[in-house]
């Protein structure tokens, strides 16, 4: 467990990697606080997501240093995310799972953009994808909340890379007709029932899937995703440098 003014459910070894992260890419510039403090005060902002003047209250600097010294963080953490081709070579998964989340903000860029009629809510659609135990590979950048899952697979070209390294996906019924290596559920047309065949099929799918929601699990564990205090524009770097974080782990 981390020691500092907001406990959290991160190791230490975390923490030390995270301040290492620092000191290696800003070497021996001065700052007010040091990179052990500067460690930890990011992670409570992306874990806790206690607002900026709680984290300088509580780490006894000011808010426009809290913010500072955040986002330069999390600008260090984000340059070290993967993209999905090299994360997919290092993983060399058998085949991988694909799924889409909401990640609800109480601000809003682009108000039509940013709702999202199927949950009803305002944030910003992540694509995860993962090995068949639900191990995380890889997290998108956030795309406007309205974004159907199809459309975000496409403008991330995860279906384009999943089919040139030849690695299957599972997706749900939302990328149906996505084409590639990437197979869904067999859909239900009006007037015509499943056949027992087709119903298997879908229950052995359903199971296969299942583990997806692990990495969800995980993404939601860091607070800031579960309503943003930020715009929808800036949470991509966010999403990185988790991605960052949690492949640490």
């Amino acid at each position: 467990m981390v020691a500092c003014p907001a406990a959290m459910d991160l190791p230490h070894a975390l923490v030390e990697w995270v301040t290492m992260l620092i000191v290696t890419r800003e070497g021996d510039r001065r700052c007010k606080m040091p990179a052990s403090q500067r460690a930890p005060i990011t992670l409570v902002y992306l874990r806790k997501h206690d607002t900026l003047a709680q984290i300088a209250a509580g780490f006894r600097v000011s808010g426009s240093t809290a913010h500072a010294y955040v986002h330069s963080v999390i600008t260090h953490l984000a340059a070290c995310a993967p993209p999905l081709t090299r994360a997919l070579r290092q993983a060399r998964p058998q085949y991988v799972l694909l799924d889409g989340t909401l990640a609800e903000c109480d601000r809003v860029g682009n108000s039509q953009n940013d709702y999202s009629g199927k949950h009803r809510k305002h944030g910003v659609n992540i694509q995860a994808v993962t090995g068949a135990a639900g191990e995380l590979i890889w997290y998108s950048p956030a795309l406007p909340g309205r974004t159907a899952d199809i459309t975000a697979a496409r403008t991330h070209n995860i279906i384009t890379i999943c089919e040139r390294l030849k690695i299957p996906a599972l997706a749900d019924k939302a990328c149906q007709g996505a084409g590639g290596t990437v197979a869904s559920p067999v859909k239900k047309h009006r007037g015509r029932e499943l056949t027992v065949k087709e119903k298997a099929v879908n229950r052995a799918h359903a199971r296969l899937r299942s583990p997806v929601e692990r990495a969800f699990a995980r993404l939601k564990a860091w607070r800031i995703f579960r309503r943003a205090r930020v715009s929808p524009n800036t949470l991509t770097p966010i999403v990185r440098a988790v991605l960052t974080l949690e492949r640490q782990r």
